[in-house]
């Protein structure tokens, strides 16, 4: 299991959300860039950023500063929010991500994803957050279908994999949600990333026993309630 630290910016900023509201937002640090760099000196080889603004907007606002998030460390990182075309798809693998995350297009627009997956493979994740057993959608405000029948949706046409966020248990610090990754981990074979809540190093021995693919760290880091240094001791389960 490989463990990926998260920036989610929001006006140029590192920020948090508790269980994806805006209003509950909390500033962590001004420059995104040494938060990175911070992660990468712990020894983190992946990295997980979001444009909170963008998965908002559908534009790619804050695109300068995660270029120089990628630009300054030779972590992998992985972007979501805000990518909603092709352009925009091409615009941060060409500035060095390793995988972009399709998000509110790929509910929205399901023949999309399966356009892209078959001419960028790998390199083309889906984020799937769920909010009451349904996909959430626009910066979380909005909800589709049912979440299992997307996944499902997303196995047969070619996804790799997905970024499993349970929406109630981000940023809440009350621990996450073992029995839905569990559950999905018996249901499918695409490679799964679980985020939202993950609070106790128990919690990532758990996670990676099960052989999930990934697990995203946010507010237990910056909080301090979890060591990053521990935490990478997992990826050796």
């Amino acid at each position: 299991m490989i463990i990926l630290p998260a920036i989610d910016i929001r006006g140029g900023k590192a920020v948090r959300l508790t269980r994806g509201e805006y209003d509950s937002m909390t500033v962590y640090s001004s420059d995104p860039v040494a938060v990175a760099g911070g992660f990468a000196a712990a020894g983190a080889g992946n990295l997980h950023v979001v444009d909170l603004d963008g998965a908002l907007s559908g534009e790619t606002e804050n695109y300068d500063v995660i270029k120089e998030i990628i630009k300054s460390t030779d972590m992998s990182v992985e972007v979501g929010g805000g990518i909603r075309d092709e352009e925009r798809i091409k615009k941060y693998l060409s500035a060095g991500a390793e995988r972009v995350i399709l998000g509110t297009v790929a509910a929205e627009k399901p023949d999309f994803v399966r356009d892209t997956v078959k001419k960028y493979g790998a390199h083309v994740a889906v984020g799937v957050d769920i909010k009451g057993g349904k996909v959430a959608t626009h910066g979380w405000t909005e909800s589709a279908g049912d979440a299992v029948g997307f996944i499902e949706y997303l196995e047969s046409v070619g996804v790799k994999n997905v970024i499993c966020t349970d929406v109630s248990r981000d940023g809440a610090l009350g621990g996450t949600n073992i029995a839905l990754y569990r559950e999905l981990k018996e249901k499918f074979t695409l490679d799964i990333t679980a985020s939202g809540g993950i609070t106790d190093v128990s919690e990532l021995c758990e996670l990676a026993k099960m052989k999930i693919y990934g697990a995203i760290l946010g507010k237990a880091l910056y909080d301090g309630r979890l060591s990053l240094d521990a935490a990478l001791e997992t990826e050796k389960i």
